[in-house]
């Protein structure tokens, strides 16, 4: 099944971001590899693709999983969750109707 994996950052995080991007973007990569990402990516906190200093807000994957108990442990495993880039970390089943 799928996964909304939708988590907010700390303000101020982004060079704890860019520290811990590497791996964390390793880990996505897996997940394309497996088949299981259908997308990811980072919310700019600016009205702009690329928001320089101003950062992120959050971020949002959706991957599949076997189970949301599967979901939770590897976003809970997640470089961001580590480094201190995320205040929160919500994951809820997600049932893809488009396309």
């Amino acid at each position: 099944m799928l996964y909304i994996i939708y988590a907010h950052d700390h303000a101020d995080s982004l060079q704890k971001r860019l520290s811990a991007r590497p791996a964390h973007v390793a880990r996505l990569q897996q997940l394309l590899d497996e088949g299981r990402l259908v997308l990811g990516g980072p919310m700019p906190a600016i009205d702009n693709e690329d928001p320089g200093p101003a950062g992120f807000s959050g971020s949002v994957i959706v991957a599949e999983f076997d189970s949301l108990g599967e979901a939770r442990t590897w976003a809970d495993a997640d470089p961001y969750v580590a480094a201190g880039v995320y205040a929160s970390v919500e994951v809820k089943p997600f049932r893809q109707t488009f396309p």
